[in-house]
């Protein structure tokens, strides 16, 4: 592995001394001090401002996200149209799912909807911690079984037939982010146009 080289040393001191993605990690499974050290030493904080891409097609991008502040996006472009494919928000761990296993493109972007705060983590980390640490396994399933759910839901949800429905569905999945995203993006995300989703809000 390689060390990130930051000239930040105190670059934890404003969370508590020690990189977020520890307490996260630690809500699934106790874990020991080397691979507290690790975590750390490797991951780092970022910062966008709203409507930056955190990734884009452009970018070879080595890292997950955990999201400490703030919401973002995935979406991919059919021609000029953008296509939401999730949102995500506080607590949550984002990235290109291609990237994780495969070295090439993605053709998803990333884009932050609100000025966000996240911590770095790079991929040789994640590969590092499964291979040496068995905490980091059973972390990552119990993390996985999360996404998985996440990503059934969506997948559901874009299958009900009706939009009203659909809004419905939304907005019991994910009440927290209603007020937090515009509603273009919504209406990207349940494939109804604009106008369609506000005539149903209208109604509602």
């Amino acid at each position: 592995m390689i060390a990130v080289n930051l000239s930040d040393e105190d670059r934890w001191k404003r969370y508590n001394n020690f990189s977020p993605l520890i307490s996260i990690f630690k809500k699934f499974h106790p874990l020991n001090d080397e691979m507290e050290e690790r975590i750390n030493q490797y991951t780092f904080p970022v910062s966008y401002k709203k409507n930056k891409f955190l990734v884009s097609p452009v970018d070879r991008n080595k890292y997950l996200f955990l999201i400490v502040k703030g919401v973002v996006r995935g979406f991919v472009k059919d021609g000029k149209a953008e296509i939401t494919t999730w949102i995500a928000k506080e607590n949550e761990v984002v990235g290109t799912i291609r990237n994780l296993w495969l070295v090439g493109d993605s053709e998803e972007y990333l884009q932050a909807l609100e000025d966000v705060e996240l911590i770095a983590i790079p991929h040789v980390l994640s590969d590092y911690l499964y291979e040496n640490f068995p905490e980091a396994n059973i972390v990552g399933r119990k993390m996985m079984e999360l996404y998985y759910r996440s990503a059934e839901e969506r997948a559901f949800l874009c299958r009900i037939s009706s939009a009203e429905k659909r809004y419905k569905r939304f907005l019991l999945s994910f009440p927290d982010l209603i007020n937090r995203v515009s509603l273009k993006h919504i209406a990207s995300f349940l494939a109804v146009r604009l106008e369609t989703l506000s005539r149903i809000r209208a109604k509602i």
